[in-house]
């Protein structure tokens, strides 16, 4: 191992371009996805005849797909139809197919949870189906679905290596092209390591950052969960 030579001036910033890549594809999926798995969510919680049911059917189709067969789709076969996209562009579009649909089941569960005599109650007051849906499902539903939107916002940063297969420059393609080189085995576990550390870093930060919204959105049930961890420690 030769971290002196692995850790150069050219290797790091050769990474934290690479990093950039994987930074900027997995923000912008985030944003999409969150839009369109809102969107989807919504419409499977709504139960629209004909539209719910269809929207379910794609739903249930992506989440059971590979997202390495999407990616690949995305880049290789929608070209044959005259859609065309650079590499960055059909890594963002296939890992925001794959992503809305986790997310809306995420999003339809957290609306599910929201008990049915408050939307009656809601109903009963005057307010319509949507301002119900607006002004009293949704905002209790976000605070359940913070924890396991920020887990899938976590797996979508580290899905995004799975574009190395269509030679997007994200992180792990280009540690591959630091450790490639005539002096490749003595680099392999230092960067290796290194962008271990990227990922971690940033996928912990998200982690505190959800924690703090929880706390802030329901401290209530944050101060319960903690009780309920500090009990099970002691026992």
């Amino acid at each position: 191992m030769d971290f002196a030579g692995a850790y150069s001036s050219s290797n790091l910033i050769y990474l934290l371009q690479g990093f950039a890549v994987t930074l900027k594809v997995a923000i912008v999926a985030i944003v999409l996805s969150f839009i369109f798995g809102c969107i989807l969510g919504i419409l499977r919680y709504a139960k629209i005849p004909v539209v719910s049911h269809v929207v379910a059917l794609v739903v249930e189709v992506i989440r059971n797909l590979p997202l390495i067969l999407i990616i690949f789709f995305t880049y290789f076969a929608l070209p044959e139809i005259g859609i065309k996209m650079s590499v960055t562009m059909a890594a963002i579009a296939a890992l925001t197919v794959f992503e809305s649909a986790m997310i809306a089941e995420i999003v339809r569960g957290g609306l599910n949870s929201i008990p049915k005599g408050q939307i009656e109650a809601a109903r009963s007051s005057g307010l319509s189906y949507i301002q119900t849906l607006w002004y009293i499902i949704l905002p209790q539903a976000l605070k359940k679905m913070i924890p396991p939107l920020v887990s899938q916002f976590i797996s979508l940063l580290k899905d995004t290596s799975l574009a190395i297969i269509i030679s997007l420059p994200e992180l792990l393609h280009n540690a591959k092209g630091v450790y490639s080189g005539e002096s490749g085995a003595k680099y392999i576990i230092p960067i290796l390591l290194l962008a271990g550390f990227m990922y971690f870093i940033v996928n912990y930060l998200l982690s505190i950052l959800a924690r703090r919204l929880e706390k802030r959105l329901d401290p209530d049930r944050s101060a319960a969960k903690q009780l309920a961890n500090t009990t099970e420690n002691l026992l």
